[in-house]
């Protein structure tokens, strides 16, 4: 047994399910609660939150050396956003930064590279947000690539890339474009924060501030063989693209299930006013169940490459945007002004739903998406 297996194998072992459940539960339900408004309004980045999540087996369900658990990495996702949305999504960015690392089959992408990423001692996101708008052509690639000797130089810039810092990595993709001009094919490849990329300060956003996010300017940067995930990217694209959309669904249902708590909080005193409401808890509560069957029955065969699989993901990612919108609405009706202040749940939930709703796949992007497919005669 190679060290390879024999990491994979004493993970499987240790990390059982309802120890991953119980530590990364209990980490949300104590320090991440209370530092919630703090990572929200105020920018806290909360690495030292994350660390604990790492070594308590947050980040390495999904991958093979986890046991392939992706439906476990979700429902721990769902833990954490139930808490706080912000580092509900910067743990889905450093999921599938570790999904690109050890399906890019590359030596110097794993070992301890990804063994630190996935224990949390080391941190990375994802800037694939242009990217797969581009592949879905809603809009032009923003990052250029031009061979040279042993790799390619990267040219470009984007908007925001979350969840990176110095010395962070994360995972971006770049068009290849032959000297006429015309696109060749697009790589995949890691990135590090080094002074040779520039990381500029962003607006400020409603929420989420939290989630360290920097605009990222690349002036041929080089990226070398040990650098690169895919090249070509598509096909690499096309085999994780299910597991890469499926886990975003962790986040919306830890947002929604967050909400339906806050409504249960109230029933006691406010239930008789409450009732005529729309979208009460229990209601709301059976939706949530539903949707979560759905998300981990998808979730036992993340590679499946089908037509119909994919547009069924994207339909559960859709759902969980639409149900946290709803759920995050309704929670902050039924708690009245006490859930209007400016550090209640409520008013924080609101924010992270919209989150989840316009990040990338947006639903917008996710319907676009799903009306291309159904149209299609063969699979993409």
């Amino acid at each position: 047994m190679n060290v390879d297996e024999q990491s994979r194998s004493v993970l499987s072992a240790s990390w059982s399910t309802d120890r991953i459940i119980a530590d990364v539960t209990a980490i949300a339900d104590q320090q991440l609660s209370e530092a919630a408004h703090q990572i929200d309004r105020e920018g806290h980045y909360p690495l030292e939150i994350m660390a604990s999540l790492g070594a308590a087996g947050a980040f390495g369900a999904h991958l093979s050396r986890g046991g392939d658990r992706v439906g476990l990495a979700i429902d721990a996702m769902r833990a954490i956003s139930r808490r706080c949305g912000s580092t509900g999504f910067i743990t889905w960015c450093h999921d599938v930064c570790g999904l690109y690392m050890e399906q890019s089959g590359n030596p110097a992408l794993q070992g301890a590279l990804l063994e630190d990423h996935m224990m949390g001692r080391s941190f990375g996101g994802t800037a694939l947000s242009n990217p797969m708008k581009a592949l879905a052509g809603i809009e032009k690639m923003s990052l250029r690539a031009v061979p040279v000797s042993g790799g390619y130089l990267v040219s470009g810039a984007l908007p925001w890339v979350s969840h990176i810092a110095p010395g962070h990595h994360f995972g971006a993709m770049a068009g290849v474009f032959r000297s006429d001009g015309t696109l060749s094919h697009e790589i995949l490849f890691l990135a590090r924060c080094t002074e040779e990329i520039t990381l500029r300060q962003c607006p400020e956003f409603s929420g989420m501030e939290g989630t360290s996010t920097w605009g990222v300017r690349f002036d041929e940067y080089f990226v070398g063989e040990d650098a690169l995930v895919a090249d070509p990217a598509r096909p690499f694209i096309a085999r994780i693209r299910g597991a890469f959309v499926l886990l975003q669904a962790g986040m919306a249902l830890g947002v929604t299930q967050g909400s339906i708590d806050s409504m249960r909080e109230v029933e006691s005193s406010l239930g008789h006013v409450n009732r005529f409401l729309h979208d009460r808890p229990s209601e709301l509560a059976a939706e949530y169940a539903e949707l979560e069957a759905q998300v981990q029955c998808l979730a036992q065969t993340p590679y499946d490459g089908s037509k119909d699989y994919f547009i069924d993901v994207l339909d559960a990612r859709a759902r969980g945007a639409e149900l946290a919108l709803r759920a995050s609405q309704s929670s902050l009706l039924h708690q009245g002004a006490r859930g209007y202040l400016a550090n209640a749940g409520p008013q924080r939930r609101i924010r992270e739903a919209h989150f989840v709703a316009i990040v990338t796949p947006a639903i917008k992007h996710l319907r676009w998406e799903m009306d291309r497919l159904s149209r299609e005669e063969m699979p993409a």
